[in-house]
């Protein structure tokens, strides 16, 4: 349960996005961008988009992008694994396109996301794990309820752990529970990883987790790999959280232990994103919630930040900057900052394939062409982008009581990346076992010493041809 401050908080944020929708307010983030990029609940600017009628946006996201149900499209460069994962998209029940409902606009989307109480989640046995400098951080792992019929992920294998990773400001929202919930029936192993001083967790040490510094989430991951040493490890992350994840995967590279990796409406260029500003109402709701969880470490944190300066901040970034840079023992600029917390830092290190489902109605991000390294999904062929119209900022909700679609997309993408790395190792198998016999067929003719006929030479020949030109 949150505290009474904590409720009051997010009471005040509903207010507060709730005079947003009644306003009807259109300002995008950051400067330069026209008016009315945000919205996507207009019908021609629908029809602009998918023409490639609507200026930067169509040129820069026409290319290499393959059209799925729904109006949504997969960005990325083509690959083996595009291609089973554009199968894959295709035949997925949660990408069919589904009536106009009043869920469509992408503030609502994102209030009820963000404001709504989560309901009642799953059953959580949390574990605390001490770090190598005695912090403390927790993992919840999700034990029930169990729904009848549960899938099982991988046939003959044991049940594949999903790791999740919420938000930066250690909201734990009912999306992220929901597709807890889903995962379990699915026949996934769930835990959620919660970092100093967030969702309960005590500050032992007077030290908070940075942005983008994945020291915390490399412990997790190694204990997690103790505890179950033959399970697959699949990582999600949402909405800033996705800064984490992808530092690890970048300094990790292809000793991260993580099979493949899904964000949700991630947040990319976040050193724009914290300079160019949110919304007001968005702004002043997450800064509310940063102040209410840390204002019961004050004390705590007296010694090493400035909290009078720490809890009079205006602004996101005023807060960050004080809280990780403005520190009394080690200061740092704002630059160096960001040259050590960009999630982006060593993308190109990453060797594991990274899906990303962003909207272009998201009215905390910003519009696509803006605030998603297009580049990235064009070169790198381990990330994907998968871009929908509708669904504002990591909402994607349905009709009905359904799960978010972003969801079942989610694990239909876990699916197909297990049958595509299963099918490659069979590939492989079957080319190391030719091989060895072919190897043994050379080694029995040296010993015998025949001499080799024209024509055996002209079968050779021919063998290799036809494998080269397959």
């Amino acid at each position: 349960m949150l505290p009474w401050a904590a409720a009051l908080g997010l009471l005040l944020a509903a207010l507060a996005l709730a005079s947003l929708l009644a306003l009807r307010l259109r300002r995008p983030v950051g400067a330069g961008v026209p008016p009315g990029a945000r919205d996507g609940g207009h019908e021609d600017e629908e029809k602009k988009e998918e023409t490639g009628d609507n200026g930067t946006r169509a040129d820069e996201f026409s290319d290499r992008r393959e059209s799925l149900p729904g109006g949504c499209s997969l960005i990325c460069k083509p690959s083996a694994l595009a291609r089973c994962l554009v199968r894959a998209l295709r035949r997925s029940a949660a990408m069919e396109p589904g009536p106009r409902s009043w869920l469509s606009g992408p503030h609502l989307q994102t209030l009820c996301h963000f404001v709504l109480p989560a309901g009642p989640g799953p059953e959580l046995a949390r574990e605390y794990l001490q770090l190598a400098d005695d912090g403390l951080i927790a993992l919840d792992w999700v034990v029930g309820p169990c729904a009848r019929g549960r899938r099982v992920t991988n046939a003959g294998s044991l049940p594949a752990v999903l790791l999740v990773i919420p938000n930066a400001w250690g909201r734990l929202t009912r999306n992220v529970l929901g597709l807890c919930l889903l995962a379990l029936e699915r026949g996934y192993y769930p835990v959620i990883f919660h970092r100093r001083g967030h969702h309960g967790c005590p500050l032992a040490s007077p030290r908070l987790q940075p942005f983008g510094d994945p020291s915390d989430l490399k412990e997790a991951v190694t204990y997690i790999r103790f505890r179950h040493p033959a399970a697959p490890l699949f990582a999600v992350s949402e909405s800033s959280g996705s800064a984490l994840l992808l530092s690890y995967l970048g300094e990790c590279g292809s000793s991260s232990y993580v099979t493949g990796a899904a964000c949700i409406s991630p947040v990319l260029r976040c050193r724009e994103w914290f300079e160019a500003g949110l919304p007001w109402p968005y702004e002043r709701g997450f800064l509310l919630h940063q102040k209410i969880a840390l204002s019961r470490y004050i004390t705590a944190l007296e010694d090493t930040v400035d909290t009078s300066r720490l809890f009079r901040s205006r602004s996101l970034r005023e807060f960050e900057e004080t809280l990780f840079c403005h520190t009394k023992n080690f200061p740092i600029s704002w630059d160096t900052y960001w040259d050590r917390n960009d999630p982006l830092r060593d993308v190109d290190e990453a060797a594991v394939p990274v899906l990303c489902v962003c909207s272009a109605d998201d009215p905390v991000c910003g519009p696509p062409d803006h605030f998603l390294p297009t580049e990235l999904f064009h070169s790198n062929p381990y990330f994907f982008l998968l871009l929908s119209r509708h669904g504002g900022h990591c909402g994607f909700l349905r009709q009905e009581s359904l799960p978010a679609w972003s969801h079942e997309v989610i694990l239909e993408y876990y699916r197909a990346l297990t049958e595509f790395f299963r099918t490659e190792e069979r590939m492989k198998g079957l080319s190391r076992r030719r091989a060895s016999f072919l190897g043994g067929r050379r080694r029995w003719g040296a010993l015998h010493k025949r001499e080799v006929s024209p024509s055996s030479n002209f079968e050779e020949m021919f063998s290799w041809k036809r494998s080269y030109t397959r």
